[in-house]
């Protein structure tokens, strides 16, 4: 299943990133189709071991029957506790992958994909509560207007979060379809597509919460590493890579790095690229959800 579900991205490179130690513990905290958990398990020993993360209930099919796996059906902004809930209190390298999988957008039910008619759903978590019907239908016109333009990066946001604030008066949004013909005449013409997965991804990041689970993420990854352990990030948008750059350079999400009183910088990482990797034309070519992603590598001080 795993080749339908989701063709890892940048796959040698997250390896190399990751320096694997082959007695080492590493964690793939977003394990999906589970192709770059593979790969790790390849340069492991017997005494290695691996804990993937997912909380899509799909990816546990494609668990390897392998005793150095370790399997976590859970969020990985929960990193810390349930490394601990499994007896590990340090690891020496983690990867995130953080884009939506293939089979997400490839599964109508799910509603992440423009291209089908289905339930404004989106949760990559079944068991939260907030969809995304709820929050175009509950959500006031301010907050809406802030999520597309922050989080969309949509144009005439204001204007967008006013349709949907007047169209949901006559009735609520349940479907893809419902939404669509509802800003209609806000998209721009011959932009159809762009329009409205910039839409879905303001969404999407709302109804999973992703920008906050990734800052909890990356906060809890530095004080699970070991010194020298490494920690790879691959992200799809401007969004997400902001604050992986800030964090990995500086140790937090904004403002300069903290000094101590003698004026030595505080931080945890050791910026391994200096500028993101992104990946060559022939694997764009193979798989275009490699030609907006950009891998970040940092190493524990």
């Amino acid at each position: 299943m795993e080749n339908n579900y989701h063709v890892p991205v940048m796959l040698q490179p997250c390896i190399d990133g990751l320096n694997i130690n082959p007695d080492g513990v590493y964690v793939d905290v977003t394990f999906g189709g589970g192709g770059h958990s593979r790969e790790i398990l390849k340069y492991l020993s017997a005494k290695g071991k691996l804990i993937a993360f997912d909380q899509d209930p799909d990816a546990q099919q494609n668990i390897p029957n392998d005793d150095r796996l370790v399997f976590i059906d859970q969020n990985f902004g929960f990193l810390k506790n349930n490394l601990r809930l499994n007896g590990v209190r340090q690891v020496d390298g983690i990867l995130a992958d953080l884009g939506v999988s293939s089979h997400q957008f490839d599964v109508p039910q799910r509603g992440f994909s423009i291209r089908h008619n289905a339930d404004l759903d989106m949760r990559m978590d079944q068991h939260r509560n907030l969809t995304a019907a709820e929050v175009l239908n509950t959500y006031s016109e301010d907050k809406l207007h802030k999520l597309f333009g922050i989080y969309g990066e949509v144009k005439n946001a204001k204007s967008l979060a006013r349709a949907i604030v007047t169209s949901r008066l006559e009735l609520p949004f349940t479907d893809i379809d419902s939404l669509k013909a509802a800003i209609a005449s806000y998209i721009p013409k011959a932009k159809e597509n762009k329009y409205l997965a910039q839409v879905f991804q303001a969404l999407r990041i709302e109804v999973n919460a992703e920008i906050q689970v990734l800052e909890d993420f990356l906060l809890q990854a530095a004080d699970v590493l070991k010194p020298g352990g490494r920690l790879v990030v691959m992200s799809y948008h401007s969004l997400e890579d902001r604050p992986v750059k800030n964090f990995m350079a500086k140790g937090k999400f904004q403002g300069e790095v903290e000094k101590d009183f003698f004026g030595n910088q505080q931080k945890p990482f050791h910026v391994i690229t200096r500028k993101a990797v992104v990946a060559t034309e022939e694997e764009i070519a193979q798989n275009n959800r490699a030609r907006s992603a950009k891998l970040r590598i940092a190493e524990k001080i």
